[in-house]
């Protein structure tokens, strides 16, 4: 449940709570209200706690990058050993 989605659920319960005078057989409108007030309270904390631990969390910053390159300069006239890689 989203925070706007459970901010829905106290307004619309506020309002059968408090607004709403219209009666059903079998059911209080008034105590419907208080338990969409209810549900959405808690889904508003559950929200809110969600934010507040994905903020916490932190990538692992990446490790140290090194670049090596290995070239042949031609005006010394030789070349690298065999046993030693070149790296582009």
């Amino acid at each position: 449940m989203t925070i706007g989605g459970s901010i829905a659920l106290i307004i619309i319960g506020a309002i059968l709570t408090y607004a709403v005078n219209y009666e059903f057989s079998g059911v209080d409108i008034r105590v419907v209200g208080i338990i969409l007030m209810l549900g959405g309270l808690i889904g508003l904390v559950i929200g809110i706690a969600r934010i507040a631990s994905a903020r916490r969390r932190v990538a692992a910053p990446p490790s140290a990058i090194r670049e090596e390159r290995y070239y042949e300069d031609p005006a010394l006239g030789y070349e690298e050993p065999p046993a030693r890689r070149r790296r582009y």
